[in-house]
């Protein structure tokens, strides 16, 4: 039997998260989960990386500005992590890979704002984490299991198809 190649990897994660994601309760967190299980695929696991992303969730742990502006939805901030971690393979990014995975992110970004209208937190989930009450309307209201997990599925599977060269000559 062959090895499966990292296509065939993340139409199985993507699988399983369809499966799982709308199921959790507590403890979810949109850029760790985003990030790690794209970052499982690719056979790379270290709590760290799971530290990393989960200030990032809730719009980069629900920051509003003086001026109003809200952080990113965390399919959004996690993925952009993945694309920098796929784009660089297993070494450093250089100057050209780094400007190849910023113009991949930015890609990402619009890609996700196109699709769901926004790439802020506050806009797609209909809560504000800056307050405390916004995250416990958030949880009462069961909004991951209705609507955020469908973020990250989306996310998983663009990036996957953004970076599919990349993916393949470094990772494959």
């Amino acid at each position: 039997m062959s090895k499966k190649d990292i296509q065939e990897k993340f139409d199985d994660k993507i699988k399983m998260l369809e499966e799982k994601l709308p199921t959790l309760k507590k403890g979810v967190n949109c850029a760790e989960i985003t990030l790690t299980n794209i970052l499982d695929v690719l056979e790379v696991d270290n709590y760290m990386f799971h530290n990393l992303a989960m200030p990032l969730a809730g719009g980069f742990g629900g920051y509003k500005s003086e001026k109003g502006w809200q952080g990113a939805c965390g399919a959004v901030a996690g993925g952009c992590a993945a694309i920098g971690v796929i784009m660089g393979g297993k070494e450093k990014m250089d100057e050209v890979a780094m400007a190849m995975a910023y113009l991949k992110a930015s890609k990402y970004a619009s890609e996700f704002e196109k699709e769901f209208g926004s790439v802020v937190c506050a806009e797609l989930c209909g809560y504000d984490f800056s307050n405390p009450k916004g995250m416990q309307e958030y949880q009462e209201n069961n909004t991951w299991s209705k609507k955020c997990y469908k973020y990250v599925i989306w996310a998983i599977d663009i990036i996957r198809k953004l970076t599919r060269k990349d993916l393949k000559r470094k990772w494959d």
